[in-house]
Order: C-alpha cells, then structure tokens, then sequence
C-alpha cells in the first residue's frame, strides 16, 4: 500500500479527509520524533488519495502519541 503525507489545508485539519494527504509512494515520509502530530498514513489507493475505512487506527496513535503499522507521526504540527 502507498504512503500519503498529512498536508491539510487550514481550516480543514480533519485527519480522516482524503483530502488533506499528498501521495508520497511506497516509502514513507521523514516524520522526525517525538510523536505528537500526525505526518503520514498507509492506505489503499482511491485515485491518488487514501481511502481511509475506519479512521480509528489514525485516532488511536495521535491519542497514544505512538506510530502503528499505517500511521506515523513527527514533531511537526500541520495544522
């Protein structure tokens, strides 16, 4: 499955919007520690954004501050 980067656009900073990731490909993107914010997911592709069905794994590491197997969160804060 592709990566995508967490790239939202103010306001909109919904982390389960399609629309607020950019298709990086197979690897995923530099997200440097600590694990605060949310920087990029793995998902399957829905014509160039992620289909995110459920959106719970992406709501249970931000709540956790900890990076799962299609999540990964970085230092940076985007929104």
């Amino acid at each position: 499955m592709p990566w995508y980067a967490f790239t939202p656009v103010p306001p909109s900073c919904d982390p389960c919007d399609p629309n607020n990731y950019t298709l990086v490909g197979s690897t995923p993107p530099p997200c440097p520690a600590p694990n605060i914010f949310l920087c990029a997911i793995q998902a399957m592709d829905n014509m160039g954004k992620p289909l995110i069905v459920p959106c719970a794994e992406i709501a249970y590491a931000i709540s956790n501050s900890i990076d799962t197997a299609n999540v990964q969160l970085s230092n940076v804060r985007r929104c």
